[in-house]
């Protein structure tokens, strides 16, 4: 059961009364014991948390925890990020301003080569290569590089995708008659 003290049982002298506190009494012994409000907790920062964190070429908040502080780097979901984190053997609760050097390299080799690591090929975000027909994961600036190229070639071989891409217009079949009116003018325009 959990409820909070009476007011008299906390002196307002001591510093204990600034913290909330709450009473769990336990079922198996019946004896009672106090215990700080988690929310209010104070966790002091460690000397070598650094707040901006240097990883692939790209700085990362160090407030964050680590897998949603990954997910700034393009090409990781938050999907990969767990997944970067179970590989490497990193709390996931953990702040990314904590990370060592050592921890942060493990990090980069898992984002190079993922399949090294066992993770499955499926779960990459290039799969089947036109060019080298290989599966790998794409992260960074090469992400915009490979999607410009697939563009690029698209509109080479004039097929439907690259025609759509050529002239600026929607790509996977929406309507653009009365929607999707801002940028470049689609469909029918009123008369003055």
């Amino acid at each position: 059961m959990i409820r909070r003290p009476p007011r008299s049982t906390l002196s307002s002298s001591s510093a204990a009364s600034d913290v909330y506190k709450r009473q769990v009494s336990t079922q198996s012994t019946g004896s009672l014991y106090f215990i700080e409000h988690p929310g209010m907790a104070l966790t002091l920062q460690p000397a070598s948390f650094q707040h901006i964190v240097r990883l692939l070429n790209t700085n990362i908040d160090g407030k964050r925890k680590i897998p949603f502080a990954l997910r700034v780097l393009r090409g990781i979901g938050i999907r990969f990020a767990y997944m970067i984190c179970k590989k490497t053997n990193i709390d996931v609760n953990r702040r990314a301003g904590t990370l060592t050097p050592e921890e942060c390299e493990k990090i980069s080799d898992v984002v190079a080569d993922p399949q090294k690591y066992k993770i499955p090929t499926w779960f990459l975000n290039r799969q089947r290569d036109p060019k080298t027909g290989t599966v790998e994961h794409v992260t960074s600036s090469a992400v915009a590089t490979k999607l410009r190229d697939d563009i690029e070639r698209l509109r080479k071989m004039r097929c439907h995708r690259g025609v759509r891409h050529a002239y600026g217009i929607r790509v996977r079949g929406q309507h653009t008659c009365t929607s999707g009116r801002r940028g470049k003018v689609m469909g029918v325009a009123k008369k003055k």
